[in-house]
């Protein structure tokens, strides 16, 4: 469980900041990519060290998923992702390693 609590995505994302996690990653089929620091990371790349879920008040497609990344290099940013759109758009290695940490 994470230790961190936050009631928006921008309060998750001003903090995370200021803790260091100030790249921004995009999900690409086969990896992650920052593209700032034209950066591509692989499955086993990176690791998420915290998941923050946010749900819509009124719509259930508002549902958000904050992930803060690390990565093999020293990188750190985040990644905001809809509940499970990476789903069928994704190699089997990152859909496993997005769903084991998210459900951790």
């Amino acid at each position: 469980m994470n230790k961190y609590h936050y009631e928006t995505i921008v309060e998750a994302l001003h903090d995370l900041k200021k803790r260091g996690y100030v790249e921004d990653f995009n999900l690409r089929p086969y990896c992650l990519e920052c593209p700032r620091l034209q950066l591509e990371l692989g499955a086993g790349e990176f690791d998420i060290n915290e998941v923050h879920r946010f749900e819509g008040a009124s719509n259930p497609d508002d549902n958000s998923v904050v992930y803060a990344i690390s990565s093999d290099q020293g990188v750190k940013g985040v990644l905001i992702d809809a509940y499970g759109t990476y789903a069928d758009s994704v190699t089997p290695e990152m859909a496993q390693k997005l769903r084991v940490d998210y459900q951790s």
